[in-house]
């Protein structure tokens, strides 16, 4: 029994520190090429291929930012989408919270009359990452790992996330080759000057948070306070531009409206539609300004570490919102 354990855990410390040396997080030899990772961090031309990893039930902005993703098509082409994980006053856990946005994604579906994208709409994880090393397994984070096999570093899948990393990061330990076929767009922590780095996205699986940081995979950061923050809607300004266009339009008003008054309370409010920023920076539009930062390191006492050694990733730093939004509303009514 002794001998069987003690194998165990050597077996355990030997695919950690495999990982590791992959990631480059160990040791004083980087093993990211920040030459090449700042190539691949540049803005795509023509239609690229993308997978959206959302936990759409937790806040309404992702059925925002969804909806804008489909019908972003002369760009996007979307191949798959992931539920993700959440806890919070919405679930009892964050398998509820999956399974939660697993069927919120099928009712915006159906409004957008997109059955055909029923198909590849995967389940993801139901609990968070144990630790750095240990994946959450789930058909998300299977089909990740195996959809990106078919790119390269050339021509990467992209992945879009606005929720809990938990499944893209996952995906990255399960299958370590695909760092170099995708480029990761994530939605998660605060700018770097914010007073904490307490970030729903972000504080629900810090060890994901880590690796995605941490292994040099191409990420691009949208931070939400202090940064995405800014983009906000008003409900006039919602009647105004979409009420009556569809089905789609009038339930987006009427959840937002409902998710608003329920947090703010009052009939004078504002709501971030975050998510929304993410799909918009593979856009052709005037939407964004971004720089290259040294990665920063997400540490497990909700603050920031930072290591100027470290590899680069790219940083949105200002939301161009009145260009943003009125590419949604247009996009929206159609």
């Amino acid at each position: 029994m002794y001998g069987r354990a003690k194998e165990r855990t050597m077996d355990n410390e030997k695919k950690k520190q495999e990982w590791q040396e992959f990631a480059g997080v160990v040791g004083t030899k980087s093993v990211i090429d920040n030459a090449k990772l700042i190539q691949r961090l540049e803005k795509p031309k023509g239609r690229v291929d993308v997978v959206i990893d959302t936990d759409t039930y937790n806040e309404i902005d992702d059925q925002f930012a969804l909806s804008y993703l489909i019908k972003s098509d002369e760009k996007l082409n979307l191949k798959a989408i992931y539920a993700a994980p959440f806890f919070n006053e919405k679930s009892t856990g964050p398998a509820d919270g999956m399974e939660k946005s697993y069927q919120e994604i099928m009712n915006v579906l159906t409004l957008l009359e997109r059955e055909d994208l029923k198909q590849v709409v995967y389940r993801g994880s139901t609990e968070y990452m144990p630790s750095e090393t240990e994946p959450v397994i789930s058909d998300a984070a299977k089909d990740l790992a195996e959809r990106a096999m078919n790119y390269t570093e050339e021509h990467p899948l992209y992945v879009i996330a606005i929720g809990a990393i938990t499944n893209v990061s996952s995906a990255l330990i399960m299958n370590p080759a695909i760092r170099d076929r995708i480029v990761l767009i994530w939605l998660g922590g605060h700018a770097l000057n914010w007073p904490n780095n307490k970030e729903f996205n972000l504080y629900q699986d810090v060890a994901g948070a880590r690796i995605v940081f941490g292994c040099g995979v191409p990420l691009v950061q949208l931070p939400c306070m202090g940064v995405v923050s800014a983009f906000t809607t008003s409900g006039p300004e919602l009647e105004y531009h979409l009420r009556g266009k569809n089905k789609l339009c009038d339930y987006l008003i009427d959840v937002t409206t409902e998710e608003a008054r329920a947090c703010y309370g009052g009939s004078t409010w504002t709501r971030p539609i975050w998510d929304v920023t993410a799909v918009a920076w593979l856009l052709d539009g005037d939407f964004e300004e971004d720089c290259l930062i040294h990665s920063p390191i997400p540490e497990y006492d909700d603050r920031y570490a930072f290591d100027n050694n470290r590899h680069f990733i790219k940083y949105v730093y200002h939301i161009k919102r009145d260009n943003l939004f009125a590419d949604l509303f247009e996009k929206l009514k159609k």
